[in-house]
Order: structure tokens, then C-alpha cells, then sequence
């Protein structure tokens, strides 16, 4: 068996550098939203609350998450869309409550309006994690530019409220698709001024990709090295993993607290094909994985 050679990187972000490669790198994922596919509600109250959504970020940095994705808006499909005000009503005294409790945390800001990026990174937040890799707001890029931040451009083919009625891609179209589109996210982004070494790339997993379209990206993630960018993948609990894991619960899917083992699959697949990131709602299951994957890396 081969497994993909993990290139190193460091990665430019706001206020420090990351280094990549040497090891996995844990992102925590943390949903302020009251309608997120498997952790809506957990840590949003509409009184804006921060009190459990602290809690559960110190948790994961506390298990061993190196940085954490806070997200306001729900993309899961045909979520609601929100207004960039309300998204920042959010996150924003979540940001400054964990960075008053941890300073020295490294936090990625989930969003795709540009307004919200440079409050989330006025207020101490260190990356943006755009989904839509800079589609689905013009002034993204310009923005991510001038503030000098860490960046992860997503591909998305579609958006939230047509992903359902997407029609399948040819198998043999969806990598070239999706490297292609990546392509042009990065020349995008760096016309508008954002250095490469500011850039990591994620290749959308369950984000316009249908079924076992997600397993092709899989078989083939190692691909996407010839982007010469570091890769992060985010597969935690997500909707495919439980339609393969359902004959195993007699026919019914999985809620998305029990599809751990599957995600613990999937992501050690991911490493051992190159990523540098994998991006979890379960911290410590994901380190362990992760450690057994690299000592695997390490001794090829």
C-alpha cells in the first residue's frame, strides 16, 4: 500500500505561522447557529448567550485542538440564508469571550460575507474559512487581502438551496472539475493580493458533491497536492458516511453523534493521502487518529 507524501508549508495568518505538515493539524468545529446539520442549537441561544459556546471551545482547546472554525450561518442544504448583522450578532462576543479566557487561541471565522470578515478579524480571529471560496461575495477576496489574514478557500459547486436538485457530475469529470475551479479560486485570490503562503485549499467535501461523488474525492484527495497548497478536509459526521454506515444499523441512518467511527475513517484516510488539516466536531478521538496516521507517514 502507498500513502501520499504530506508537503510541508508554513501558513501565514494574521498575527503568526502556523507550520504545516510535520503533523495533522485538529480544527475544531464550533456552530453558533440554532440550525446546523448535527450541532444546531448545542451552542446558540437567541439571547446571545455565550456561556456554552466558551464552554465547549475551551473543551476542545483544552483536548487538543490546535485552532477552532466558529460558524454563524448554517449551510447545510436549503438552510435559511441569514443577514451578515445577525451572523455577526453570533460570533462576535463568542470571539471575544474565548480570547478573553485564551488569548493565545487561533481561531478560523466559517463565513462567506465579507463584512463579517473583517469584524471577526478586527476583533481577534485569525483566518477566514469561506466555503464558497470567494463566490459568494465579490468583495471577499480584496477584503481577506487588506487584512492580512489566514485563508481557506472552499469548493462549492452549487449553494445551499440547490444542492438537492444538483444533477450527478460524470466520475470521471468531478476531480478535473474541482481542480480546475480551485484553480481559478487561487488566481482569484491572489490577483486581489493574497499571498500563497496565506492560502490552504479544501475540496468541499458533501458541498455540491452527491453520494459516493464524495468517495471519488476521496479515493483521489491525494490530487489535489498538484495545487502546491496545504489541503484541509472536513468530512466530521457528514451525511454520506451515514448512508454507507446504515445497513450496519439495520437500514436507518445514523444521527450525526454516532457516526464517529465513521468519521475516524475518513479521516485518517484523508491524512494518509495528504491533507494537513482535518477539520472535526470530536477533538481527542480525532488526535489519536491522527497520531496513528502520521507515525504511519512518518515511517514510510
Amino acid at each position: 500500500m502507498s500513502f501520499a507524501t504530506r508537503h510541508l508549508f508554513d501558513w501565514s495568518l494574521r498575527t503568526r505561522t502556523l507550520a504545516l505538515g510535520h503533523h495533522t493539524c485538529i480544527m475544531g468545529i464550533l456552530n453558533i447557529t440554532p440550525d446546523s446539520f448535527s450541532d444546531g442549537g448545542h451552542f446558540y441561544t437567541p439571547a446571545n448567550e455565550t456561556e456554552r459556546a466558551v464552554t465547549q471551545a475551551l473543551a476542545m482547546l483544552h483536548a487538543g485542538a490546535h485552532l477552532l472554525d466558529i460558524g454563524g450561518e448554517s449551510t447545510r442544504p436549503k438552510a435559511i440564508p441569514l443577514s451578515p448583522d445577525e451572523e455577526q450578532a453570533r460570533i462576535l462576543p463568542v470571539i471575544s469571550a474565548i480570547l478573553k479566557a485564551k488569548p493565545e487561541a487561533i481561531l478560523s471565522i466559517d463565513t462567506f460575507h465579507a463584512s463579517t470578515a473583517q469584524l471577526a478579524i478586527a476583533a481577534g480571529a485569525e483566518i477566514i474559512n469561506d466555503v464558497s471560496g470567494h463566490q459568494w461575495d465579490p468583495a471577499m477576496s480584496t477584503t481577506c487581502a487588506q487584512l492580512a489574514c489566514g485563508v481557506v478557500l472552499m469548493h462549492a459547486r452549487g449553494t445551499p438551496q440547490t444542492w438537492q436538485s444538483l444533477s450527478p457530475l460524470p466520475k470521471a469529470d468531478l476531480l478535473p472539475t474541482i481542480l480546475n475551479d480551485l484553480g481559478e479560486r487561487i488566481a482569484d485570490a491572489t490577483t486581489a493580493g493574497i499571498p500563497r503562503d496565506r492560502i490552504v485549499v479544501d475540496p468541499g467535501f458533501a458541498f455540491g458533491k452527491i453520494g459516493d461523488e464524495n468517495y471519488t474525492l476521496h479515493a483521489h484527495l491525494d490530487a489535489l497536492q498538484s495545487l502546491k497548497l496545504p489541503i484541509l478536509a472536513a468530512t466530521s459526521r457528514k451525511g454520506f458516511l451515514a448512508k454507507t454506515i446504515a445497513p450496519l444499523n439495520n437500514g436507518a441512518t445514523p444521527p450525526p453523534g454516532a457516526r464517529l467511527h465513521a468519521t475516524t475513517a475518513s479521516n485518517v484516510a484523508a491524512i494518509l493521502a495528504g491533507a494537513h488539516i482535518i477539520r472535526v466536531h470530536d477533538v481527542l478521538p480525532a488526535l489519536e487518529a491522527a497520531a496513528i496516521a502520521d507515525a504511519i507517514l512518518i515511517a514510510r
